[in-house]
């Protein structure tokens, strides 16, 4: 588990644990651990009259939880008041638990299904009701959180751990593996750190070396959940810390300012574009360039709960500015899959094709595994 992440992900796995676990219409008892809801009626109710007739025992009419040791849970029940629980996973996540029960996500299976209690648009209501005990605007909500393409950023802040693997073959093979560590800061900003650690071949033996670390912030400056909008802008640092010499650097600090746009689509598509510049400070060592990358795909659930399969293609152009640099343009088909029931680990992988300039430069093969550590660790939401 990464550093200074414990609480976070302690308080995250212990509120999820018991997300919604009176959340039922009519419970005819207070609720207690192992509590079952009594059927509810026929009609369809709001999601403020469904939190009043079976939650407010558990929950309070505030939302921030009842007394655990009153109640008999063994951990504190979740605060929903607290936008950074409250505010970064989808609707379909707290859809599922709700109408599956905890263990659809890896969870207690202390917390019961309701899906023989409630119907679906009862469902969406209570979520509806319960993220607005938040009552903060300024998070965005984690219906923005678009699959991560293999290059294009995006625009979402996220606490995520990614490892990422670029093998290029030929005379010159190498493999590149790049560790990055993303921390949210607060309700819209995230830092990030990135540090490559690359193997080369050279002349009949293989060279391990550190690259060029870069550091990274970003700063959500536009959302929209109605529209399926959100904008971000940010700055990369990329210093020499890796062996020119060696082809492990670059030789000269850059600086790469950015923005990044995710757009929901219907039924699950998305598109999310990346533009930016990288600005070196030695001219003489680098040339300024310019670049766009989008990305568009589709996510497709294996059942209505189970392993999320995201197909994507990205696009990526580059132009070096200077007399006569023709754009370089790459396509980049690639998967996305979930591994763990709570959805927080990924696996990636994608082809990397060039569409001009071929005869300078060759296909590369980039996968990645990542980790969103807020829900859980490793190990954790499996079964």
């Amino acid at each position: 588990m990464l550093p200074s992440a414990g609480v976070v992900i302690l308080s995250a796995a212990s509120a999820f644990r018991y997300l919604l676990a009176c959340a039922a219409v009519g419970l005819a008892t207070p609720c207690a651990a192992g509590a079952q809801p009594s059927p509810v009626v026929s009609h369809t109710r709001s999601g403020p009259e469904i939190y009043r007739a079976g939650c407010l025992t558990c929950h309070g009419a505030d939302g921030r939880g009842g007394n655990r040791a009153l109640l008999g849970f063994d951990n504190d029940l979740p605060d929903f008041t607290q936008c950074d629980f409250s505010t970064p996973e989808p609707d379909s996540d707290w859809v599922a638990i709700i109408h599956e029960g905890g263990r659809v996500r890896g969870f207690s299976q202390r917390m019961p299904a309701f899906k023989d209690l409630l119907a679906d648009g009862e469902i969406d209501a209570l979520v509806g009701y319960l993220r607005g005990f938040c009552g903060r605007r300024e998070w965005p909500l984690g219906d923005l959180n678009l699959p991560r393409p293999l290059f294009t950023e995006k625009a979402f802040p996220e606490n995520e751990f990614l490892l990422t693997t670029t093998i290029d073959h030929g005379a010159n093979a190498a493999v590149g593996d790049s560790l990055l560590y993303e921390r949210r800061l607060g309700a819209r900003a995230q830092y990030e750190i990135s540090v490559p650690i690359n193997v080369q071949k050279g002349t009949g033996n293989w060279t391990p070396g550190l690259g060029d670390v870069t550091l990274a912030f970003k700063r959500v400056i536009h959302d929209d959940r109605a529209r399926g909008r959100i904008i971000s802008a940010g700055s990369e640092v990329l210093f020499p810390t890796g062996s020119e010499l060696r082809g492990f650097g670059r030789g000269v600090t850059i600086f790469e300012p950015f923005v990044v746009a995710g757009q929901m689509l219907p039924s699950d598509g998305f598109v999310q574009v990346h533009a930016g510049a990288e600005l070196p400070t030695d001219a003489a060592k680098a040339g300024r360039e310019l670049f766009i990358r989008a990305a568009a795909g589709k996510s497709f659930m294996q059942g209505r709960w189970g392993r999320a399969w995201t197909p994507m293609v990205e696009v990526l152009g580059a132009r070096e500015l200077g007399d006569g640099e023709p754009t370089l343009w790459d396509i980049v088909p690639q998967m996305q899959v979930t591994l763990s029931r709570r959805q927080h680990i990924m696996l990636s992988g994608g082809i990397k094709l060039a569409l001009n300039e071929r005869g300078e430069r060759k296909s590369e093969f980039v996968s990645y595994f990542l980790w969103d550590w807020f829900d859980g660790g490793l190990f954790d939401g499996w079964r």
